[in-house]
């Protein structure tokens, strides 16, 4: 008698979507107005920010285009937290200075402020080229190009819902 072993990988499909590493030192709401403007999309923050385990906060934008049925976000992949360094036992010296933690949403991509992450299965790679070009134009993001997905370590701080 034959046995079949089934695998829960059979059931579910790898998430297919497109990734774009924005360098650039303007603010996140800035950033996400250009980009609404240059490629005549509707982003918008939304209510709470993303939140992981070490406190660490990212903003996130979202826009649900439902004509062509694609979901836009764009998050940022620097979390700066200031924290008070509080001396240790009964130390001579108080030492209250602040202390500034730096997280990544994608630690292995340090350089990259913004991520934008475009949820579409049929995005043809003409298409992310013309809004890879696009997002360029805009005066103040010193580059932009596409991550590659296969090569994350960090996959799972991508689900954002």
């Amino acid at each position: 008698m034959a046995i079949k072993k089934l695998s829960l990988e059979d059931f579910f499909e790898e998430a297919s979507f497109t990734l774009i590493g924005i360098h650039t030192s303007i603010e996140d709401y800035r950033l996400a107005y250009l980009i609404n403007s240059k490629l005549n999309i509707n982003l918008k923050r939304r209510r709470k920010d993303l939140d992981f385990n070490n406190n660490s906060y990212y903003s996130i934008f979202e826009w649900e285009d439902n004509k062509q049925l694609v979901t836009w976000n764009l998050v940022s992949n620097i979390c700066k937290i200031e924290t008070t360094n509080k001396a240790i036992g009964n130390s001579l010296f108080k030492d209250n200075s602040k202390l500034t933690e730096t997280f990544y949403l994608l630690p292995e991509h340090k350089k990259i402020n913004f991520l934008l992450k475009i949820n579409d299965e049929q995005l043809s790679p003409k298409r992310s080229h013309r809004i890879i070009n696009n997002i360029q134009d805009i005066a103040h993001i010193v580059t932009a190009y596409q991550v590659d997905i296969d090569q994350l370590k960090s996959k799972n701080n991508l689900i954002f819902n």
